[in-house]
């Protein structure tokens, strides 16, 4: 009979908020991820968002400030995509994330009016690759389930080593995580199609675990009510739906219903108290609601909402932060490509503004933690204390002691020997948390679940976050539209792997065309803008070119490989094209078969190396455009050759396996080999740290892409360090800055690009925000570094060449004094654009170096001789606050305020100066 019961939330209403109510300047992108792209506190929404610098996160309030706005704000906290985000179900501004950078960190969030922490609280590093998913555990504080590519994770933040464990590795892709409402189960679904529950305290495999998902596409998986668990996917017709299963019988469903064929994941929210489910089609412009029961009819659709936008992402608002005097049963918040929109589920009631509707509002979950993560781990199932929603019975916050002393860690005292608190205080109680929004950098009242004892300095707190490099918050931002160059048409986008795709110079680009005759388009940078509809004058290469480069030292010459096994040296006249050339400076042949690619010597002019399909490489003199040398030794496909700094040293890597260095001058064998990348698809080297190691970016046997770093002394020993990156097709091109020991790796085809500091010890790789670019590139090549503007802090620029456009990108370090040249990040740089010798004395055996200067402006004075501020209160002292003033001396107060605004009273008004006119001049 459970079927004609009629339920109090049949007829819930959904308000969608006004639209001066929404909140905007959101940029959430259209990148997907496994988790969360928005999640919500009591007080706080955090959500993704793309932007120029990686693993951002927009951060607002729930509630508008004062004037009614919302203030949003940006965070970075990753060097890649945040790819899922988690509040504590203890504490409001306590936000967990993970990344595709391998990391979870802790963040203790403020108001977004203040200025938010730079830093987190608690990074852990798991070492299982990619991290796609983390969840707070329901009951117990420090606990955290980790996702990582096919493992789920169960973490004690205390025990920031290991985890607590580490569970089954799943078939494929972990999809989906949720922890039972009592803390004591997990479930997750898979691109295996199989659903699993695990009891992490038992055992690491399963107690129930089935094939139940009917196809592969992304699902999610949540706990409903009792026993029942809850999923969203999509059927053997790619019809998306939902489904409802005994957590004890995985076999098979209960219940199942369709919501029509659709390529956007649906996102899945669950209100327990309630019942009602909330259905987000990623896309759609579409919100349903659900009422789910443990009886027939399972599903009960309740509402059907159309939403202005498409949707990003949902999340639920906690219970706490609803207006229960209007009846306001659940509140969903929307994620847009520009907005947040916020979304009201209400009962209809009369007097719904007077009563507190008792039956809508049974007590629910509160914000004590029932036990720490130490307790759970032994066995414990305590559960969390529930709390009414009734407004005369909601906790009030109580002050602070006046007196009482804050540790240096923050939280109370406790037994430094057992290295973590075991109570079952809340992370941060109600006045901690005022404190923290006060001071973004405070960390009083945060329970030591989430740090190491109160006996370790600050300093240790410090080296258990790893060091971090100074430009991990660099920003890449593509310049004003007046700069590019656009109405590129007929490009060709079909060179090789070996090579970068275009090439430029301080003056002008090169741009291969998909033209007959090998054309080449050469753009001056001088003259941005629209370029015409007519076709433009070319360089007519007559045969296609497999790779091309400017001459470092001559911005006039251009060096052209072609697929006919010749080389040929163009002179582009002053001004740029405006004939078409025809007939090369010079020709250079002696390669048998094609050529992979071409580099000019690094300080020698005139002189030019090129690899080719006969495995040779050959050096060139342009000045009598002679073959010099051949060098010999490679048994496969040579991937790219690069000069070491002082031009002594080529290395090679070649699809044999092996990494090279040839000596040109004494010898045409190698004169060091080694282990090079395992994988085939391509790879790319450059010399950093002054020459001593060699940057190689390359796959391994999994086809994943990786970065190694060699010892350019020992070869033959193989990699220094290594790290993974990705798993992509396209071969990462690395650009690298001496001067900063940034590298900046970008590949053909993604708009991602990666970015890490390089140093010459531990850690090697040092990562820093990612830049996105609005469109997939077709090459990245970067100008020297006179073309950086040091007044805003740009340590690289370099020319972004989309499908019809060439658009230079900045790339910026964040600081606050700009009016001062920042020579900590410019040293002195060489002047790469001017030979340090000519071909013929390098081949007589001389050596030679840039000279080198500084870019400090001289209207500009060094940060290191800034005249040193005195610290600045950014709030008064409490005693000014709880002194007591007389009538009197606040009365004098005002009106010096007043007079400080309009001016002395004692001043004559301006009128007072005015002389008038004669009575008799006035008319009768």
């Amino acid at each position: 009979m459970n079927r004609f019961k009629t339920s109090k939330f049949k007829n819930t209403t959904p308000k969608i908020a006004k639209k001066d109510e929404w909140i905007n300047n959101v940029r959430a992108g259209s990148f997907s991820c496994q988790g969360s792209r928005i999640k919500a506190s009591s007080k706080l929404v955090a959500f993704t968002t793309e932007q120029a610098g990686g693993g951002m996160l927009g951060l607002s309030s729930v509630k508008p400030g004062s004037d009614g706005q919302w203030t949003v704000t940006q965070i970075s906290c990753h060097s890649d995509l945040v790819t899922d985000m988690d509040f504590s179900p203890f504490d409001e501004s306590l936000l967990a994330t993970c990344s595709g950078d391998e990391t979870v960190k802790l963040w203790r969030l403020c108001d977004p009016e203040l200025q938010q922490p730079s830093s987190p609280l608690l990074t852990v590093r798991p070492g299982q690759g990619k991290l796609e998913l983390v969840l707070f555990h329901p009951t117990s504080s420090g606990l955290l389930a980790v996702g990582a590519n096919k493992s789920p994770l169960i973490w004690d933040t205390c025990r920031q080593e290991t985890p607590l464990a580490v569970l089954e590795q799943h078939g494929d892709q972990l999809q989906s995580l949720s922890w039972k409402q009592d803390g004591s189960l997990l479930a997750s679904s898979c691109k295996d199609k199989m659903l699993r529950v695990f009891d992490p305290r038992a055992q690491l495999t399963p107690v129930q675990s089935a094939t139940s998902l009917q196809s592969n596409k992304d699902s999610r998986i949540l706990w409903a009510k009792d026993e029942l668990l809850l999923t969203t996917g999509f059927d053997m017709m790619r019809s998306r739906e939902v489904r409802l299963w005994d957590s004890r019988k995985l076999s098979s469903s209960i219940s199942s219903t369709s919501l029509g064929i659709s390529s956007g994941m649906m996102i899945p929210l669950f209100d327990d108290d309630t019942g009602l489910l909330i259905l987000a089609g990623m896309g759609d412009a579409v919100i349903d609601c659900f009422e789910v029961t443990a009886s027939e009819p399972f599903f009960s659709q309740v509402s059907h909402c159309l939403m202005d936008t498409s949707t990003r992402g949902v999340a639920m608002v906690p219970k706490v932060a609803l207006d229960v005097l209007s009846c306001e049963v659940m509140r969903v918040l929307q994620l847009t490509d520009s907005c947040i929109v916020p979304i009201g589920y209400q009962v209809p009631r009369k007097h719904s503004s007077q009563e507190f509707h008792e039956d809508l509002y049974p007590d629910t979950v509160g914000t004590t933690p029932a036990m720490s993560a130490e307790e759970w781990w032994k066995g414990g199932n305590k559960q969390v204390e529930k709390v009414s929603l009734r407004p005369d019975k909601q906790h009030k916050p109580k002050a602070a002691p006046a007196k009482k002393k804050e540790l240096a860690s923050g939280g109370s005292k406790e037994d430094p020997a057992r290295g973590c608190s075991t109570s079952s205080s809340p992370l941060s109680t109600p006045s901690s948390s005022a404190a923290a929004s006060r001071s973004p950098s405070s960390t009083s009242g945060l329970s030591s679940g989430f740090l190491p004892s109160p006996s370790q300095s600050t300093k240790a707190i410090q080296s258990l976050l790893g060091p971090t490099s100074k430009f991990r918050h660099i920003q890449g931002a593509v310049t004003h539209r007046d700069t590019h160059i656009t109405n590129l048409r007929g490009l060709n986008l079909t060179t090789p792997g070996e090579s970068d795709g275009f090439c430029v110079n301080r003056h002008r680009v090169a741009v291969p065309l998909a033209i007959s005759g090998g054309q080449i388009a050469i753009c001056e940078r001088s003259q941005p803008g629209r370029l015409p509809d007519t076709a433009l004058p070319t360089i007519q290469n007559s045969v296609n070119v497999v790779d091309l480069s400017w001459d470092p030292f001559d911005a006039h010459r251009l060096a052209v490989a072609g697929d006919d096994a010749k080389i040929r040296v163009w002179q582009v006249p002053k001004g740029g094209l405006k004939d078409t050339l025809t007939e090369p400076e010079v020709l250079l042949q002696g390669h048998t078969e094609k050529i992979y690619s071409i580099a000019f010597h690094p300080l020698a002019s005139g002189l030019l190396a090129s690899s080719s399909y006969d495995l040779t490489v050959r050096l060139w003199n342009l000045e009598n455009g002679e073959q010099v040398n051949l060098l010999t030794g490679h048994e496969d496909q040579i991937f790219c050759m690069a000069w070491s700094p002082d031009g002594k040293l080529l290395a090679t890597l070649s699809k044999d396996g092996k990494v090279r260095i040839y000596d040109p001058r004494k010898s045409t064998a190698p004169v060091q080999e080694g282990p090079g990348p395992e994988g085939h698809r391509g790879a790319r080297a450059v010399w950093v740290c002054e020459g001593k190691y060699l940057l190689v970016s390359g796959f391994d046997s999994r086809s994943e892409r990786k970065l190694s770093l060699y010892s350019a002394d020992s070869v033959s020993s193989g990699a220094v360090a290594s790290t993974d990156i990705d798993t992509s097709p396209s071969t990462l091109i690395p650009f690298y800055d001496p001067d900063t020991g940034v590298v900046i790796l970008s590949a053909k085809g993604e708009t991602r690009v990666h970015i890490y500091e390089i140093v010459p010890e531990d850690p090697y790789f040092m990562e820093c925000s990612s830049f996105n670019s609005p469109e997939p590139l077709k090459g990245f090549a970067f100008l020297p570094k006179s073309e950086c503007n040091v007044r805003d802090v740009e340590i690289a620029v370099g020319l972004m060449l989309t499908k019809a456009a060439i658009e230079p990108v900045a790339f910026k370090v964040p600081r606050v004094k700009k009016e001062f040249f920042q020579d900590d990040v410019y040293t002195d740089t060489a002047v790469c654009w001017e030979p340090a010798l000519t071909a013929s004395a390098w081949l007589s055996g001389s050596n030679g170096q840039h000279k080198k200067i500084s870019l400090k402006p001289k209207d500009m004075t060094p940060v290191s001789e800034a005249p040193k501020e005195a610290p600045v209160r950014k709030y008064l002292p409490s005693s000014v606050y709880l002194e007591e003033k007389t009538d009197e001396q606040k009365k004098e107060e005002l009106l010096s305020a007043m007079v400080a605004k309009l001016g002395n009273i004692d001043d004559p008004l301006p009128q007072d100066s005015f002389e008038g006119v004669d009575e008799d001049e006035w008319d009768d």
